[in-house]
């Protein structure tokens, strides 16, 4: 069973793995650091402990990764067969990282042997499960924030049945956690960010009624705990709900911004915290990146993101968008497909192309140009929807072809983030040109995306406003004509 989304909702569900990549990637660095002071600045630069390199996600995205590609094939979860798979990735992938938490690699560790024993090379589902209860039953803990930080797509496979997902988030973290007080951590986070992307608002006590009137009441204390401290007062959050609270306590905290400007925020303010800084950063990335979405992600860092097993940002948005369609693309191929087919017959202006009148280094075009970059071009901003083989573009590197999510309408639920994806649409021309990079600026047709972004760009880099900028750019692409909202958003701008 799917639910059908809205464009804001799929934008939503394309920002849970990603928002979640971006604060563990973002934490990495400063992982078991003391707590840094309001005005520290902090940066996805790369480092810490385990030498991370700038935009490398860690054992929280790659475990939420192996879930991923599971669900994103619209398998149901709960089914043996769907564990079994999530436990071979999982011991797969343990082979070779280099960041494995402690109870986790104990508990893969035991559930391997398990598999040798009888003669099988990979662990099932139920192998993790016996050992993690095993685990517990020997140690009487543990209740460790493993699971909590990979819970993010069981969110997304089940936007359509809040009671299958709680269940399924108590078993998939009963696979390596066995402390019960994990799968309630597990539930009350994925049921919040269920909240986000169907609703669009953020109300992590919505779970509260799936729990016990006594464990509601536990968790509802915790709560109110978290939001009236900050995120340094949860020393212990290597503890699944000391992690929870950390999380909860940055995005609350950080509340006085609103939307990408609170997005971006609240992964700062976790990493502040200290301590297990990539792990709580992680866990409130995967609810504000589902409340506000891709396109309220910064191409600063989308740009640099990737790790394990060989992905980067655009591979999060397709497992989060097939996910939350139930293993779907749309009917152009988009997310899974290797192109995005655009009809010439609709769309017939595809092969615009012209030099930008206000920098000659960027270059205005159609879709088509993707597939004959002009003369000198080694970066590439894409401001449509495009297949895994059109990414990127031939002769440029993965880092330099940067996608912007921003839909060719003019109502301002399509486009929720307008302001911000034309103005960071805008800084990432500017950081590419700063490199010294050619630039290819494209979405289809080069009549309301592309010119919307060139005027921006123009009036920016001349001084000039954005509608003298825009006439520059007619004189050489005649058909160019921004919607209605995008020249709205352009004069606010």
């Amino acid at each position: 069973m799917t639910t059908r989304l809205s464009s804001a909702q799929v934008d939503r569900a394309a920002g849970v793995l990603l928002g979640m990549a971006c604060g563990d990637a973002l934490g990495a660095p400063y992982e078991f650091g003391l707590p840094l002071g309001p005005d520290f600045p902090v940066a996805m630069k790369g480092g810490g402990s385990m030498g991370w390199m700038p935009g490398e996600w860690t054992d929280d995205t790659s475990m939420a990764i192996a879930i991923a590609e599971v669900t994103a094939t619209g398998a149901d979860v709960g089914t043996v067969a769907a564990r079994d798979q999530i436990a071979a990735r999982w011991a797969e992938w343990a082979e070779k990282a280099k960041d494995v938490g402690v109870q986790t690699r104990t508990v893969l560790s035991a559930a391997i042997r398990a598999a040798r024993s009888r003669g099988e090379t990979e662990p099932t589902g139920d192998d993790l499960t016996s050992a993690a209860a095993e685990h517990d039953a020997f140690t009487g803990h543990s209740g460790g924030n493993g699971s909590l930080m990979r819970t993010a797509p069981v969110a997304l496979a089940y936007l359509h049945d809040p009671d299958a997902l709680v269940l399924a988030a108590q078993e998939i973290s009963a696979m390596t956690h066995h402390d019960s007080e994990a799968g309630e951590a597990c539930a009350l986070w994925c049921l919040a960010i269920r909240q986000a992307v169907l609703h669009g608002t953020l109300d992590v006590r919505s779970g509260l009624e799936y729990l016990s009137e006594d464990r509601a009441r536990i968790w509802a204390a915790r709560l109110d705990k978290a939001e009236a401290g900050q995120p340094s007062d949860f020393e212990n959050n290597g503890w699944v709900v000391e992690a929870l609270q950390g999380a909860w306590s940055a995005i609350t905290n950080a509340a006085e911004a609103t939307g990408p400007a609170h997005f971006r925020l609240a992964l700062e303010t976790a990493v502040r915290g200290g301590r297990d800084t990539d792990t709580v950063a992680a866990i409130a990335g995967s609810l504000v990146g589902g409340l506000y979405g891709a396109s309220a992600v910064p191409a600063q860092w989308r740009r640099t993101l990737h790790g394990w097993p060989g992905l980067r940002a655009r591979n999060l948005v397709e497992l989060g968008v097939l996910t939350a369609r139930g293993g779907t693309s749309d009917a152009a191929g988009w997310p899974a497909g290797a192109r995005v087919v655009y009809a010439k017959d609709q769309y017939k202006e595809s092969g615009a192309l012209a030099q930008d009148p206000h920098d000659d280094h960027v270059w205005l075009g159609g879709a088509d140009a993707l597939d004959n970059l002009p003369d000198g071009v080694d970066a590439v901003v894409s401001l449509c929807r495009l297949g895994s083989t059109q990414v990127p573009a031939p002769g440029v590197g993965p880092r330099d072809h940067i996608e912007v999510w921003l839909i060719d309408e003019s109502e301002p639920d399509k486009n929720p983030n307008l302001d911000f994806v034309l103005a960071d649409a805008v800084a990432a021309i500017e950081m590419l040109r700063a490199e010294g990079k050619t630039v290819l600026l494209h979405c289809v047709q080069a009549q309301s995306r592309t010119p919307a972004v060139a005027a921006l760009y123009g009036a920016r880099l001349t001084g000039r406003t954005s509608t003298e900028a825009l006439a520059d750019i007619v004189e050489v692409l005649p058909k160019a004509s921004p919607n209605g909202g995008f020249r709205a958003a352009l004069d606010r701008l």
